[in-house]
């Protein structure tokens, strides 16, 4: 049996960004707060905890800390810096570049906005972490539109912004778009004042002709990811199109030997939140089998 891991699964560059300073950190001191989890993988997060790395909710930011507060990739809203500050606690701040770039087109979008009634609408899910981080830009204003029938929401007489979570799918954003502009002609508006932004990363969108052919090549898939992950979720969809013996774990001890037949080519993936290492060890215990 041939096992193969893909060469273009593991963290993405924001997620390696907060590893990394995570670490920085970790050698530093004995140990390190962080706001949520870091990554949305079991596997990671256990071993970052072994090196001191410990998670803390939004409710556990206060005085009593008196520690430094990692700020994840995902991003924070405006509100939760204000309170770290308030209880005078140390933030290190590795919110990912591309989210960042997004909150701060997002709060000028709003601030142009709000003198004309205008809305800001951003698809994604409504308790992502960047959601909430992106949200807190328009102060809470923003219509998250998480199925189409969000869509119901938005007042099509006043100008609208779209915008998208940096870890969907861009024909999500189609959809959407194509959606929304019918709603303005049923509602007899020719000449919306609507304008609408593609905010997907591009090195997740980037992945999906890769991961496909990827699969192709391969009989059997193992697609590694933590199970709180969206864009793990995603991306196991994308897998399944393609080849219906894809299976989803989050740790070795799921993989099931009747998965398997001799000779087969194997396939090793995972989400963008999804370690390198833990991929090569469920490689070797498939090639083990």
């Amino acid at each position: 049996m041939q096992v193969n891991l893909d060469p273009d699964a593991g963290f993405c560059f924001g997620v390696k960004r907060a590893i990394k300073i995570a670490e920085e950190e970790l050698s530093k001191f004995e140990n390190l707060l962080c706001l949520g989890e870091i990554v949305h993988n079991e596997e990671e997060i256990h071993r970052l905890g072994k090196a001191g790395l410990q998670t803390v909710g939004n409710n556990e930011v206060n005085k009593q800390l008196k520690k430094r507060v990692l700020f994840r990739a995902h991003g924070e809203p405006p509100a939760t810096y204000e309170k770290a500050k308030e209880n005078q606690l140390e933030i290190i701040d590795a919110t990912c570049p591309v989210v960042l770039k997004l909150q701060q087109r997002i709060r000028s979008a709003y601030l142009e906005m709000k003198p004309v009634d205008g809305q800001i609408a951003i698809i994604g899910s409504k308790n992502h972490p960047e959601i909430i981080g992106l949200a807190g830009q328009t102060d809470g204003e923003a219509i998250i539109l998480e199925t189409e029938s969000d869509t119901d929401r938005i007042n099509y007489r006043f100008p609208l912004r779209l915008y998208i979570q940096t870890t969907k799918d861009k024909t999500v954003l189609d959809k959407m778009v194509d959606l929304i502009t019918m709603k303005f002609e049923q509602q007899g508006i020719t000449k919306p004042d609507f304008k609408y932004f593609n905010t997907v990363c591009s090195q997740v969108s980037g992945r999906i002709p890769k991961l496909r052919e990827f699969c192709r090549r391969h009989e059997v898939i193992i697609f590694v990811s933590g199970k709180n992950s969206s864009n793990g979720r995603y991306l196991f969809g994308e897998c399944r199109s393609v080849n219906a013996r894809s299976h989803f774990i989050s740790a070795q001890k799921e993989i099931d030997i009747k998965w398997f037949d001799r000779g087969e080519k194997v396939g090793i993936s995972g989400a963008t939140s999804t370690p390198v290492w833990l991929m090569e060890q469920i490689a070797e215990y498939v090639r083990k089998i």
